[in-house]
């Protein structure tokens, strides 16, 4: 479940490799331990976006394959 402090960031209908861009962009103003929601649509998020994480020093909190895509919760590291 998300927490209350997360914020939802739609990214669904982007497609490579804008999804990780926007992220990236997104937790560039946020600060140390906030968590960001992110739904994606684009196939190729459940690899990006974790390498991502991985890459940069954020934690993956979750991650879930949903309908229409993935959705994944990070907290800024």
């Amino acid at each position: 479940m998300m927490p209350d402090t997360a914020q939802l960031y739609d990214l669904r209908g982007l497609k490579c490799p804008l999804p990780v861009l926007k992220t990236r962009k997104r937790l560039s103003v946020m600060r140390h331990g906030e968590e960001l929601l992110i739904e994606t649509s684009d196939p190729l998020a459940g690899i990006d976006i974790p390498h991502f994480c991985y890459e940069n020093g954020h934690q993956l909190m979750e991650s879930e394959k949903t309908e229409t895509g993935h959705r994944f919760r990070i907290r800024k590291g």
